[in-house]
């Protein structure tokens, strides 16, 4: 089964990025917006149980931590993805090389860049019109992070949270 740990936004900033993605992103239906900390990799059930007590060492050894996006972003030319840009703050890049440094599954296809989608697949055409209208849009949002999540994908291609490991306990 395939799983990845993901961070899941506000609703306030959720909704903010469901309006672009309702239009312009394929996956919108299949998961909500979210911060990709740890891509999708392949793990059986009694991997996963094993994953779990380091999962939750590294979330009681992490404080809650701030967000800000203030940029519309791409990934052109590599891709025609648009994403709402999220600082990368020494605290998220920080719980990030904690998880590349645990037990999980190693499949790091790409740099991290903590990014929320909210457009791909997009034609050439569609995705200058999309990008070029977004980046006159003034994005300032802030949010306060307290936990990630395990997520698993569903026989339809959706993904649904396995579990959620709050930051701090130890505290």
């Amino acid at each position: 089964m395939k799983y990845g740990i993901v961070i899941f936004p506000s609703k306030p900033i959720q909704d903010k990025a469901n309006a672009l993605r309702k239009r312009y992103d394929p996956h919108y239906s299949l998961i909500p917006p979210h911060i990709t900390l740890i891509e999708a990799f392949e793990a059986d059930d009694e991997t996963v149980h094993q994953l779990i007590p380091e999962l939750r060492a590294i979330a009681d050894e992490t404080a809650p931590l701030a967000i800000n996006i203030n940029k519309v972003s791409t990934f052109a030319p590599v891709t025609n993805t648009i994403y709402m840009k999220v600082e990368a703050s020494q605290a998220i890049i920080d719980l990030y090389e904690k998880l590349q440094s645990s037990n999980l599954p190693a499949n790091k296809e790409y740099s991290f860049v903590p990014h929320i989608t909210v457009a791909q697949k997009l034609s050439d055409q569609e995705y200058a019109d999309v990008y070029g209208s977004l980046q006159l849009k003034d994005t300032q949002l802030e949010d306060k992070i307290d936990r990630f999540q395990l997520s698993y994908q569903l026989e339809n291609g959706s993904w649904t949270v396995y579990e959620s490991f709050v930051f701090g306990k130890d505290e």
